[in-house]
């Protein structure tokens, strides 16, 4: 159990490296990695359906609790993201599929990862939970709403058919786990220390697929995005925490929500890419999955050596 533990730290702490170790394979072997494509959507419902057996009742409690500062830090995520997705991609001109990806980036709810990071920067680990749970059950209606909204100028989606999915892959599988956790209660808790592991293989692989089928498209857009994807990463983290100073929360408070604001779940931003639009548009989301855990780990790194 304390090998699993250790495994389970390492792998959190060094997730950043992984994630970009995986892309450089992707990139470099892509007939590898091609057959995570047709899957992506199955990886992540693994992941959320251990975020789902992760979540505890103390984290509802929590909610409960403490409504308007979960509603507040997901206020901020859904409208904070999409704006600045918006703006950033207007400065720089983007072409119009990069343009829905970095929206599509910026519409999702906050990712797992997040959570990691919160806990390594020494944050508010219960409120940073609660907003990933929160932003995660509001983003069948929301995601879709922000799509219709912010990037219909560019490209039209049915928000219905977003709507059904979404629901399919992250909410499904996320009740699905909360409530094997309440039935198999015993059973689960040995297996919820190998779910970090499994978490971070999955979204390592979503990276590498999306490498692998996008090479070509990397290679010649990839320093556009990049910038664009840097830009949006980091303002998001200003931002997320300068709110948290405005309405005078703590510091590990402020950590969090800087957190869930700058770092999206863009596995799933990923699977909607390669489901509604074509694969152009997922190049963001695989380049946001690599530097987000980069600047996440970097962050967290500075906060906790001023400490």
């Amino acid at each position: 159990m304390n090998f699993l533990l250790k495994i389970n730290t390492l792998t959190g702490r060094y997730f950043a490296v992984w994630a970009v170790l995986f892309a450089v394979a992707g990139l470099s072997r892509p007939e590898m990695f091609l057959w995570v494509l047709p899957n992506i959507s199955l990886l992540l419902g693994i992941v959320m359906l251990g975020m789902g057996m992760a979540i505890k009742t103390a984290d509802w409690k929590y909610i409960m609790a403490h409504p308007w500062q979960v509603l507040l830090g997901v206020l901020v995520q859904y409208t904070v993201m999409p704006l600045l997705a918006f703006l950033i991609c207007s400065a720089l001109r983007m072409p119009p599929e990069l343009v829905i990806g970095v929206i599509l980036v910026g519409a999702c709810p906050g990712g797992t990862a997040s959570n990691v990071m919160t806990y390594l920067a020494k944050g508010d680990i219960a409120l940073s939970v609660a907003m990933t749970t929160v932003s995660t059950l509001f983003s069948p209606i929301v995601t879709p709403l922000i799509i219709l909204i912010i990037g219909n100028r560019w490209i039209s989606v049915s928000p219905y058919s977003m709507f059904w999915s979404i629901a399919q892959v992250v909410i499904l599988p996320l009740v699905l786990g909360i409530i094997l956790k309440r039935v198999f209660s015993r059973q689960s808790e040995r297996y919820l220390t190998v779910l970090p592991v499994v978490s971070v293989l999955a979204i390592c692989l979503i990276i590498s697929g999306v490498a692998a089928g996008n090479n070509t498209r990397i290679f010649d857009s990839g320093m556009l995005v990049l910038v664009a994807v840097v830009l949006h990463n980091m303002a998001g983290l200003f931002l997320g925490y300068l709110v948290g100073k405005a309405v005078g929360m703590p510091v590990e408070k402020r950590r969090a929500i800087a957190i869930e604001t700058g770092m999206q779940n863009s596995g799933l931003a990923v699977a909607l890419a390669t489901q509604f639009f074509n694969p152009l548009v997922a190049v963001p989301g695989a380049i946001f999955s690599l530097w987000h855990n980069v600047s996440g780990s970097l962050l967290a790194a500075w906060w906790t050596g001023k400490e």
